[in-house]
């Protein structure tokens, strides 16, 4: 039996009418007939899309290959199956909710072919006001690393694998996780992988937020999200080089996802599960070392995670407060040293040390407004060359009115 150059898995639940648009977008492809398969796993589906599955796998025999099964709770179960049905020489995931460019698969695989790729990050673009960041697309790469580009800020698993890569090195999705599962899983592969290529030149892969925002990791807790993170940070404690490799990958999380946690959601929790969130962010950081990178954070992220550390949920919701109120608070100027002025700074029932506080040395310049929260995280999180990236994005515009006062 011939093997195919190309296997795409898809989990399917509830996507409807979404996944229309996705198998089509599969039978559309460029690769001739023989050169790629498609195994769908059907998670228990109930809003007709089990039902369409069938349809596409009778109309298209030799593509679709569909399976059904009872929910699993999440997209691990389904995508692990399907990737044991695998026979192509490389596999990609597609989610039941977006599609592909009509090259998209014959470009991803002539890379992959061409570079000796292990893995190929594929050009993506959000839809429906999906925000992509886009600044390890700025151009075609043959090789990239964690170091060199912006590759820790892209570790869903809509990419191109090596079967080979994944097979050897026993790799799945952990079913424990309700969401984030594909992070580890990525990042593992990334890690071990001999090349990582991207392929920028093409919009192969089309990312769509649902206009429900049904897709999981709208609907997942605050909980779940902590668990998939600290599933991440253990894979790269494991297997990621000490130094800048790792620094890279742990300012992601503690930069990035976890304070966006505690944002204004925490707000809504009830004080038993802020207690619990606060307990699980401190053994987080303790655990993998985040005061390591704190000097990549900027001050309103530090501050948060050592509130969450220090299990103090008033203080942390008074901080949440204080910056939807005041935004960036004033400098505390102390010879050549410079803190932000926020209410815990030297409060002696918080005991948060005065370097949580402090600012970059060079001053700010003074015609710029003061930045709120979400643009302290936007800009002195998120890497340049993802924003400049997003900068090109269609929504740009709208998301530089709401959140960062249009100056990038």
């Amino acid at each position: 039996m011939t093997v195919p150059d190309v296997t795409v898995v898809v989990a399917v639940y509830n996507t409807m009418p979404y996944l229309t648009a996705c198998l089509d977008s599969l039978v559309g492809q460029s690769l001739a007939p023989g050169r790629l398969e498609v195994v769908v796993v059907d998670d228990g589906s109930t809003d007709g899309g089990e039902t369409l599955l069938d349809e596409y796998a009778d109309r298209y025999p030799g593509l679709f290959q569909v399976v059904h099964q009872s929910n699993s709770g999440g997209p691990a179960g389904p995508t692990n199956r399907g990737l044991d049905l695998a026979r192509g020489r490389y596999v990609l995931f597609l989610g039941a909710d977006d599609w592909l460019g009509p090259q998209a698969l014959e470009r991803l695989v002539a890379a992959a072919d061409g570079w000796g790729s292990d893995v190929v990050v594929p050009k993506q673009v959000g839809v429906n006001g999906r925000l992509v960041p886009q600044g390890i697309f700025h151009a075609d790469a043959e090789s990239v690393g964690f170091t060199d580009s912006a590759l820790a800020w892209a570790l869903a698993d809509t990419k191109l694998f090596r079967l080979d890569l994944i097979r050897r090195h026993g790799l799945r999705r952990d079913e424990g996780l309700k969401v984030f599962s594909d992070q580890p899983f990525t990042l593992e592969a990334c890690l071990r992988a001999d090349r990582v290529s991207v392929l920028a030149g093409y919009d192969c892969y089309f990312l769509v937020l649902r206009e429900d925002r049904g897709n999981v990791t709208e609907r997942a807790s605050v909980l779940d999200r902590l668990r998939g993170i600290t599933a991440l940070q253990q894979v790269a404690a494991e297997l990621a080089e000490p130094g800048e490799e790792l620094d890279a990958i742990r300012a992601r999380s503690f930069a990035w996802d976890v304070p966006r946690l505690l944002q204004d959601g925490f707000l809504m929790l009830d004080d038993g599960l802020q207690r619990r969130v606060c307990a699980e962010v401190g053994r987080m950081i303790e655990r993998f070392g985040a005061r390591e990178v704190y000097d990549r954070l900027p001050v309103a992220a530090r501050v948060r995670l050592e509130l969450a550390a220090a299990v103090r949920p008033e203080a942390l919701r008074d901080q949440i407060r204080y910056e939807a109120a005041h935004g960036e608070p004033p400098a505390v100027a102390e010879g050549r040293r410079r803190y932000a002025g926020y209410p815990a700074f030297r409060d002696g029932r918080l005991g948060l040390a005065d370097e949580v506080f402090l600012l970059p040395e060079e001053p700010r310049v003074a015609a710029v407004p003061p930045l709120n929260l979400a643009q302290q995280l936007w800009r002195g999180i998120v890497p340049e060359q993802v924003r400049r990236g997003l900068r090109r994005h269609p929504v740009w515009r709208r998301l530089a009115n709401s959140v960062n006062g249009g100056r990038g």
